[in-house]
């Protein structure tokens, strides 16, 4: 039976309730867009399984509740993090502002070699907008993070930015994935030597049992 992935990478989602988090997650993984939810209880995750430069990554996204009173339960799961989505709304400054915030708690909890990028969500209220592009990318330039506007509602940098941070996590954990490539290149080689000595077997009449005794 084929290997469903060859790699699992843990992301998380950070930011305050009601700037759409789990929107982002729902269009990233299922393609569906919800406009009233439920806010998240303490914390949820999705799958999904990605092919990058001939490696199958299984990406594990962590959707954390926003609130005060379940970020002890979030904290948690910082440090298992390989890369995190720091989530802001442009109709809302408050929750731009509260970015510095989550930064100092994953600076705190979070593995040093962590991956960050911002992310202003709801981009396609432009009528709305409280905080302008430029003030995201001069924040994300501050942080030495990546800088994505999206929209969940039509679906607007949703794969790019999901796909960029999975990269980020990729190259820095280059040394294991390279000690991976050759792993996976002897598989395929063993592969074939046994499809080989197979085709070999039967063209001489002799069992395959045999042929490997």
């Amino acid at each position: 039976m084929a290997k469903q992935y060859d790699v699992l990478f843990r992301l998380l989602l950070l930011g305050d309730s009601g700037v759409g988090k789990t929107c982002l997650l729902c269009r990233f993984t299922d393609n569906e867009y919800h406009p009233s939810h439920i806010s998240t209880i303490g914390i949820d995750f999705k799958m999904k399984t990605l092919e990058m430069d001939g490696i199958k990554v299984r990406i594990q996204i962590w959707d954390t509740a926003g609130q005060e009173r379940y970020q002890t339960i979030t904290k948690q799961y910082y440090r298992r993090a390989q890369g995190i989505f720091l989530v802001y709304d442009i109709t809302s400054e408050l929750s731009f502002q509260h970015i510095m915030k989550w930064v100092t708690d994953i600076d705190e909890y979070a593995p040093d070699k962590v991956q960050k990028i911002l992310i202003g969500n709801k981009c396609d209220e432009d009528q709305k907008r409280q905080v302008a592009p430029e003030q995201g990318d001069k924040l994300a330039k501050a942080y030495g993070m990546d800088f994505f506007e999206t929209s969940a509602f039509t679906n607007h940098n949703i794969k790019e930015s999901f796909f960029r941070l999975t990269e980020l996590v990729l190259q820095t954990n280059q040394k294991e994935l390279d000690i991976l490539r050759v792993s996976l290149n002897d598989e395929l080689n063993i592969a074939a030597l046994e499809e080989e000595e197979s085709g070999e077997c039967d063209a001489s009449g002799t069992s395959q049992k045999a042929c490997w005794c």
